[in-house]
C-alpha cells in the first residue's frame, strides 16, 4: 500500500482527473483508477456519437495514463443503476412540470455510492475525484463542503447531496487550483494534448443538449398525448397554443413561438391542464420559495432564521436569505430582495462564507 493509503479515483478520461490520479500517485497514494460508463446514447433513438464521459477515446484516454504511470485501471458499467434512477428522474420531473438536475441526483445517489462500493471491494481507503471544491473536517467534527480557489470552475453547488459518510472518504485535490495551473499540470506531467483538450457542459445522456428530442425518444406518444395545450397569462387568458408543457422551463423566454408584440417569458407551469404560464421579466421575480430534500453538511440541521447565501442554479451567484423550519422536513426560504426565475426541480444550495451548509429541491416559489 502506498505511503499515504490506497484511492481509487474516478478517471473520466479528461484533464481534471487524469491529473488527479497523477498527482496523487506522485504523492505517494497507492491509486487504482476506475473509469465508469455511465450511459449509451445509441439506446435512446439519438443519431448523435457518445461523446464526454461516455465514449471509447475516454476509456482509452483514462487507461493508457494509469498504464504508463503503472497503477491498474479498471472500466465499471453502471448504466443499469445510472438509468433506473437518474434518467427517470429526469423524464418524471420534465412530466411534472419541473426542471430536473441530473447531474446532483448522479452525485447524490449513484456515482458516488458506486464507487464507495467498488472501493471497498478493492480494499481502497478512499475515492478521489476532479471536481473543483475543497472538503475539510470541522471542529464539530463534521465533513464540510467549501468552494474551489477557482470560482469559475467551482463545483461545490452540484455537491449539497453527500452525506457525512461519504464526504468522509473523499479527496478532492483540485479545489485548492486553478484551472490554469491544472493544464500546466498536464503539460509537466507529459500529456499536452490534454491542456488543449475541450470540455464538455452538456448532459451525459442528452450529448445533442436536445432534451426535448431525447424526452420524445424516451416516452412513448409524448407529442401527441401534449400537444394543442394552451400558453395563458398570470390571470387565465388564453394567449395562443404551445408544443406541450413538458418542452418548456421557467424562465425560458426564446423558442416559444407566440408572438405577444413584447418579451415574453415563462414564469408557471400547470402539467395536469397542460398549461404555459407567460408573462413579463419582473413576473418571474420571487422572494419566497419551498425546499424540500434536504442533506445538511456543515450543521446537523438549521436554527429558525439562520442567514445563508442561497444559491438557485449553477452558476448563481447567489442571494442573501433566512432559512425557517417548515414541518415535514422541509425549509421556507425568505431571500431579502426579489430573486429571478426560481425554478421547481432545480436544487437550492445555502452557504455560510464559502461553505455549504446544506442543500435541497426546490418544490415551488412565491409561498407568500
Amino acid at each position: 500500500m502506498g505511503a499515504k493509503g490506497k484511492v481509487l479515483v474516478a478517471m473520466s478520461g479528461g484533464i481534471d482527473s487524469t491529473v488527479v490520479a497523477l498527482m496523487l500517485h506522485h504523492e505517494g497514494y497507492e491509486v487504482v483508477g476506475i473509469t465508469m460508463k455511465t450511459w449509451d446514447y445509441a439506446t435512446s433513438g439519438g443519431g448523435h456519437k457518445e461523446t464526454g464521459c461516455c465514449n471509447i477515446d475516454s476509456f482509452n484516454d483514462a487507461r493508457q495514463a494509469a498504464v504508463q504511470h503503472g497503477f491498474p485501471h479498471f472500466i465499471l458499467d453502471i448504466r443499469e443503476e445510472f438509468g433506473d434512477f437518474v434518467i427517470e428522474n429526469f423524464v418524471e420531473e420534465y412530466m411534472a412540470g419541473r426542471t430536473p438536475n441530473p447531474c446532483v441526483m448522479c452525485n447524490t445517489h449513484i456515482k458516488w455510492r458506486a464507487l464507495l462500493k467498488r472501493a471497498d471491494a478493492l480494499g481502497c481507503e478512499f475515492i478521489a475525484t476532479g471536481h473543483y471544491a475543497n472538503i475539510s473536517k470541522a471542529d464539530n467534527s463534521r465533513y464540510v463542503i467549501s468552494k474551489g480557489l477557482d470560482e469559475t470552475k467551482d463545483q461545490s453547488y452540484v455537491l449539497w447531496g453527500l452525506d457525512q459518510e461519504l464526504l468522509s472518504r473523499t479527496i478532492m485535490p483540485l479545489g485548492k487550483y486553478r484551472k490554469s495551473a491544472i493544464r500546466q499540470m498536464a503539460i509537466d506531467y507529459g500529456y499536452p494534448e490534454l491542456a488543449k483538450k475541450s470540455e464538455s457542459y452538456e448532459i451525459c445522456f442528452v450529448p445533442d443538449n436536445d432534451y426535448r428530442g431525447f424526452l420524445k425518444r424516451r416516452v412513448e406518444g409524448l407529442e401527441e398525448n401534449v400537444a394543442g395545450g394552451w400558453f395563458t397569462d398570470k390571470h387565465g387568458k388564453k394567449l395562443g397554443e404551445h408544443r406541450g408543457y413538458p418542452f418548456y422551463t421557467v424562465g425560458q423566454r426564446k423558442g416559444l413561438e407566440i408572438a405577444l408584440g413584447k418579451p415574453a417569458y415563462v414564469t408557471a407551469i400547470d402539467p395536469a391542464n397542460n398549461i404555459v404560464v407567460l408573462g413579463d421579466e419582473e413576473d418571474l421575480s420571487q422572494n419566497d420559495m419551498l425546499v424540500t430534500r434536504l442533506n445538511w453538511i456543515k450543521y446537523d440541521g438549521i436554527t429558525d432564521g439562520m442567514e445563508a447565501l442561497t444559491k438557485i442554479r449553477y452558476k448563481d451567484k447567489g442571494a442573501l436569505s433566512n432559512l425557517y423550519a417548515n414541518g415535514n422536513g422541509g425549509i421556507r426560504v425568505r431571500f431579502y430582495e426579489n430573486v429571478k426565475s426560481i425554478a421547481p426541480g432545480q436544487s437550492a444550495v445555502f452557504y455560510e462564507g464559502d461553505e455549504v451548509i446544506g442543500g435541497g429541491i426546490i418544490q415551488r416559489g412565491s409561498l407568500l
